[in-house]
């Protein structure tokens, strides 16, 4: 990501600077990692927030920007009710896998012995 950025033109390196806090892995930067990264979810969160009311309680009308009404499609209370349900059943189900069946998505891998005499495939010298 770095370097991603140290590319753009001009401000580049300012860009590098300010959001990293250098070029090198040190304090700031993997404080400004796990910042960005906690924060992230509930920025997105709160703008799928808002964009989901506002095209409830304003309809979704035509890529035109038209006013006219007769292109609107007002949605109904009952959708919101039908993404609550969706919602909760999502996350009644997830909760129940997680709390009840944990390792039924786990990996048969992490159940196997540890042979301490040898490297595991997945490390590569």
């Amino acid at each position: 990501i770095t370097n991603l950025f140290s590319e753009v033109p001009y401000i580049g390196p300012s860009l590098v600077q300010l959001i990293w806090g250098g070029v090198s892995v040190d304090n700031p930067t993997i404080m400004r990692f796990f910042t960005f990264h906690f924060i992230l979810p509930f920025v997105i969160l709160a703008l799928v927030v808002v964009h989901i009311t506002l095209l409830h309680q304003t309809g979704s009308n035509n890529p035109m920007g038209l006013s006219s009404s007769t292109s609107k499609l007002p949605f109904h209370v009952y959708f919101s009710m039908k993404d609550g349900m969706g919602v909760t059943v999502s996350t009644l189900l997830f909760g129940f896998i997680c709390l009840h069946l944990p390792l039924v998505l786990g990996d048969d891998e992490n159940f196997t012995l540890a042979n301490p005499g040898v490297t595991p495939h997945h490390i590569q010298p």
